[in-house]
């Protein structure tokens, strides 16, 4: 069996760059980041025929099936990105700042890491459900972090495939078991 993981294609909101903003403001990015367009790509699907495709609900990752896709496409609320911790200080950072403080979240923040903790069940149940179904290929289309979770549950599954650091929009890592 061969499992193929997409991230989305790019979402056209860049970050922001110079004054120092609240977190409130990352908030509101991160608001409008799940709201923009992508900037529609292609996809090398490495000539494998997919049997099924697998998607977030959300819209960036909806679309991007779409456009790669030809076939039924299963819409799974389970495959939606990791939410973004919330922060309630008073500080102002650069945005750099704040995704730096968002990647030591996982080490400080408790709800952080519970959301990791769901994300992984999420992903458990997703990965369970396409191994069952007895295709021989799943294409799923997701987000970077749930992607990263997700290759680490397929090794461990006995499946092989490449070592994912930070999934590029757009392109295919296959694993296979």
């Amino acid at each position: 069996m061969k499992i193929g993981l997409v991230r989305h294609f790019k979402v056209m909101k860049d970050y922001p760059k110079g004054k120092r903003y609240s977190a409130s403001d990352v908030t509101q990015w991160f608001q409008e980041y799940d709201l923009a367009e992508i900037e529609e790509g292609s996809t090398d699907l490495c000539g494998i025929e997919w049997n099924q495709c697998l998607v977030s609900d959300m819209t960036r990752a909806r679309i991007t099936a779409e456009k790669i896709f030809e076939g039924t496409i299963l819409v799974k609320a389970d495959l939606r990105e990791i939410p973004a911790p919330k922060f309630t200080t008073k500080l102002k950072l650069p945005f750099l700042g704040w995704l730096i403080l968002i990647r030591l979240s996982v080490l400080m923040n408790r709800q952080t890491r519970q959301d990791i903790k769901i994300a992984k069940e999420r992903i458990n149940k997703v990965l369970d459900e396409a191994v069952a179904s007895d295709l021989e290929n799943v294409l799923i289309v997701s987000h970077a972090a749930l992607m990263m979770y997700m290759s680490r549950e397929l090794i461990k599954r006995g499946f092989h495939g490449p070592k994912l650091g930070y999934p590029t929009n757009g392109k295919l890592y296959v694993f296979e078991g």
